[in-house]
């Protein structure tokens, strides 16, 4: 098949992290031929989704992992898929580029879906869900926020679109900044912020669990550094190899169906204890660190799902 990889600047990527080079490297293994290019190059010209970028090997070799061809302007309506692989944050550009995507249907699939990524954002498809989720407001008023922080004690507050664990705070029952950070946030987006009540169990870390095509195959913890509530493995999080639980399996069963349907092949979510508090669609991670944990092939199982779809 051809492959194109629309994501973030392929130069500065961990190799032995980085999700979409472990689905490119799998992907060339399978004998399909890739293409790279950036959300920035992507267009609608005169009726064409077409995408300037360069033709793609990559190699596991540190520094000289991405060999790129000539840039060159290709139609996507001439690929098999399109991988949907740029990090958020999820604004107006992100959401542009779906409506974008969208166009390819149905002769070529865009993975994940894009109609559903751009309906499914992280922190609000949870919603759909709402005995699975702690305590959860979603607000810009700061007396909203406040009334819900009075309610539940200790909380974390986030902006409702960002993503690995920038700008997420923990605010103690004592804390008195709860309206200097609502200036700081409101100050520069019009967007709300996303509080949910404290979980105490993420000191024992922060699931993450793969889904693909809503089947869980596996997951990884992600332990907080010294000194740190956030989890997250861009700030120092600490992974770990741990088993699905039982709990683990319930909310996947509730969830997968729906991701099934909608065309999310590749999810990531988050449980905290017993309790899901994101599900990831626009650019999962957790392949590389699966892998190694688990010795199973997690890029396999995903190209396997998405070659079922193609035939």
């Amino acid at each position: 098949m051809k492959i194109a990889f629309q994501m973030d600047p392929i130069g500065p990527i961990d190799i032995n992290a980085d999700s979409s080079f472990r689905l490119a490297e799998e992907a060339q293994a399978r004998g399909h031929e890739l293409f790279y290019y950036t959300p920035e190059n992507l267009a609608y010209d005169e009726g064409r989704i077409t995408a300037r970028g360069q033709s793609l090997q990559v190699q596991r070799v540190v520094g000289d992992h991405a060999i790129l061809g000539e840039m060159t302007t290709v139609d996507l309506a001439d690929f098999d898929v399109v991988w949907l692989r740029q990090d958020p944050p999820f604004d107006m550009f992100y959401i542009t580029t779906t409506h974008l995507l969208d166009r390819l249907a149905p002769g070529t699939l865009v993975v994940n879906d894009p109609f559903w990524v751009r309906n499914f954002p992280e922190k609000l498809l949870i919603l759909d869900f709402p005995d699975l989720m702690p305590p959860t407001t979603i607000a810009r008023d700061l007396a909203t926020i406040r009334a819900f922080k009075d309610r539940h004690g200790d909380v974390i507050l986030k902006p409702l679109y960002g993503n690995g664990g920038a700008g997420v705070f923990l605010l103690s029952e004592a804390d008195r900044n709860l309206t200097s950070l609502h200036e700081l946030f409101t100050g520069f987006s019009r967007e709300p912020l996303i509080v949910q009540k404290f979980l105490p169990a993420v000191a024992k870390g922060d699931k993450r669990v793969i889904l693909v095509d809503g089947e869980a195959v596996g997951a990884i913890n992600r332990v907080p550094a010294k000194g740190e509530t956030r989890s997250n493995m861009h700030v120092g999080g600490r992974p770990e190899k741990v088993a699905l639980t039982e709990r683990d399996r319930e909310i996947c069963a509730r969830i997968g169906p729906l991701l099934r349907e909608k065309g999310q092949v590749f999810v990531g979510i988050d449980v905290i204890g017993d309790y899901l508090t994101e599900i990831n669609v626009t650019s999962p991670t957790g392949i590389q660190e699966l892998e190694r944990f688990d010795g199973v092939n997690i890029a396999a199982k995903i190209w396997e799902a998405i070659e079922a779809k193609r035939k």
